[in-house]
């Protein structure tokens, strides 16, 4: 063990420089994680704190070859049905009851997540369990929450279910040339080195919302909307029993140059408008701004007596049967469905009016929900963002082409495809047998990490069960770009002494305490800074220098590593983990449930970790 006390120089300090600028941008989000990453990079270059032919190493390293791969791979599972099938006859099993459906969609979500990155993990089981709360009647806010959370702790399980594990072993190549003289490496962790730990940690989620659930889940819940016809989500909204009919705006008409919104606030309740036809452009819950025009028809709901008053007095020709609004109104052809924005959705940051969503992708948006704020007017200009939820008509036909679009994911299945089995095609196959590929070459050969990842990837490629094109749509670039600028910044801490000079100052600072108190301050400290960065800035940053204050108090570094790496799983208080994000509109959940349930998830995290840590180690 080194005991050579270091002396704080100039170097220390640009790298420390460079880390505080790193921390304050990934809290205050003045740019893009991405971005911030990209600018360490250019600090890094240009301070001269990592070799130049060292600086872009991270974009080649094993951790982000690893994580395209399982990205890749998770995909082809995903696409071919292999995880829509498991995890259907799994959920299956839990019968109609809370207590009977939480083991297993817990269970489900966290063995998915074990081989999955996270995010989509929950993606993939987002419109599962919405199925399933409908057709239980359990209210889908009590299964998301537990389910998203599941998917974290199931990261815990194997060394590629998160993103921090996978880089785990580079961080640990990175530190062992640094290692005082004569201190033998760190070996690296296996696929099932974290088992045992996330096993605890996974039934410690199960046992805790068993118990707590009904307690610690808001009381009110949001129930799951089945695709219904377009007639029958108006009566819904506006309470009107009638009919529909249609109506023809005539030339000496008194609407002609009014607008919507002043002939709605003559219908005293007994009407509403649900369509438009204006020139050839046919609108469903048209704007409210719309002027009308002689020639424009529009469809309203109401009792047939006040319908034939209105059209008398404002001289409307009311039409004997819906002809022209009939293709939107039919319940064989069409319906009101839901859909949500993932992380990983192109349209994020883009306004409805911008992406003309009929027009791309046969959707008309008719109101949108975020966290528990409703949006219906004002539409047009709304700009997406990660979790919010699209209340949507659109025909089953081209309802059912988003399963296959990385930019939705629907809740509520088209009415076409309500009934169909899933079918096993060669594809099926070729999944199942590269994934088993991988996992062999994994466990049973020496080969690293991201070559047999990158070889099942690449079968997938290869043997048609998942596209190039849309290969390169799943990946996450904004996380391979973040670890690989990272990276390097991780190894300025070694190589400049920064991480060890920390190291010293915080054995001094917390003089000769047990171990056990020193593995719990590391790992609240890489909990607090997951929720204000991402698990794999966290894990670069706090893996070194945990390494360094483990040497320097004679403690296990391993035990160490693999702890603070488990710890940036511990991602429960607050909605900024995409997982918690992509739950959070769906599920009607507030920032304060939240902080409740995922507070004493926390705490009960720390807990388990720190003791399992000092049982296998």
């Amino acid at each position: 063990m080194s005991t050579t006390i270091l002396t704080f120089n100039t170097e220390m300090l640009l790298v420390l420089s460079v880390l505080a600028i790193t921390i304050i941008l990934f809290i205050t989000e003045l740019v893009r994680v991405d971005v911030t990453a990209m600018l360490v990079l250019v600090m890094l270059g240009l301070l001269k704190l990592v070799p130049p032919n060292e600086l872009f190493n991270g974009f080649a390293s094993n951790a982000v070859i690893a994580i395209i791969g399982i990205m890749i791979i998770g995909a082809g599972l995903d696409k071919a049905g292999v995880m829509s099938r498991i995890a259907n006859v799994i959920v299956k099993l839990g019968g109609h009851t809370e207590k009977g459906l939480l083991p297993i969609v817990l269970g489900v979500a966290a063995l998915i997540s074990s081989f999955m990155q996270n995010i989509g993990a929950a993606a993939l089981l987002l419109p599962v369990i919405s199925r399933v709360s409908a057709r239980t009647q359990v209210p889908l806010s009590r299964l998301l929450m537990p389910m998203g959370f599941s998917v974290l702790l199931g990261g815990t399980l194997t060394l590629v279910g998160c993103s921090s594990l996978i880089v785990l072993n580079d961080v640990i190549f990175s530190v062992n040339p640094t290692l005082p003289n004569g201190m033998l490496p760190i070996p690296p962790f296996s696929l099932f080195a974290p088992t045992p730990i996330g096993l605890a940690l996974v039934t410690t989620g199960i046992i805790y919302f068993l118990i707590a659930g009904h307690k610690v889940l808001p009381a009110t819940t949001v129930q799951v909307m089945q695709s219904i016809a377009p007639v029958t989500y108006f009566r819904q909204r506006y309470g009107i029993t009638g009919d529909v009919f249609e109506l023809l705006v005539t030339p000496n008409s008194p609407l002609v140059g009014a607008s919507i919104l002043v002939y709605e606030q003559t219908l005293n309740q007994n009407a509403a408008v649900i369509a438009l036809l204006k020139g050839q452009h046919l609108r469903l819950s048209p704007a409210k701004d719309v002027i009308l025009e002689a020639g424009d028809s529009f469809a309203i709901m109401g009792q047939l007596a006040d319908i034939e008053w209105l059209a008398q007095q404002y001289h409307l020709l009311l039409r004997p049967q819906i002809g022209i609004f009939t293709e939107i109104l039919i319940a064989t052809r069409s319906g009101v469905s839901e859909v949500v924005i993932p992380a990983e959705s192109s349209l994020i940051g883009q306004t409805l009016l911008g992406l003309r969503m009929r027009k791309t992708y046969g959707l008309s948006v008719l109101q949108v929900t975020r966290q528990q704020q409703i949006v219906r007017d004002g539409l047009r200009d709304w700009v997406l963002q990660e979790g919010d939820t699209l209340l949507v008509h659109s025909t089953w036909e081209d309802l059912a082409t988003l399963k296959e679009n990385n930019n939705f994911i629907t809740l509520t299945p088209p009415r076409v495809q309500a009934t169909e089995e899933l079918s096993v095609t060669p594809q099926f196959w070729y999944a199942l047998i590269f994934a088993s590929l991988t996992l062999w070459l994994v466990l049973f050969t020496y080969l690293r990490l991201s070559l047999a990842l990158f070889i099942g990837a690449v079968g997938m490629i290869i043997s048609g069960v998942i596209s190039i094109e849309e290969s390169y749509k799943r990946i996450s670039w904004q996380t391979i770009f973040l670890l690989a600028g990272l990276i390097p910044l991780g190894g300025a801490l070694q190589t400049t002494g920064t991480a060890t000079w920390i190291a010293q100052q915080t054995v001094n600072l917390l003089g000769n305490m047990p171990e056990w108190v020193l593995q719990t301050v590391l790992a609240i400290l890489a909990t607090l800074f997951t929720q204000l960065m991402s698990n794999v800035g966290t894990t670069v940053l706090l893996v070194p220098l945990g390494i360094q204050i483990a040497i320097q108090t004679g403690a296990n570094p391993a035990a160490i590593a693999l702890m603070i790496a488990l710890a940036t799983s511990n991602s429960f208080m607050l909605p900024t983990h995409q997982v918690n994000a992509l739950v959070m509109g769906p599920g009607g959940y507030r920032v304060a449930d939240y902080v409740r349930a995922g507070g004493v998830m926390t705490v009960l995290y720390l807990i388990v970790l720190v003791a399992m840590v000092n049982v296998v180690f």
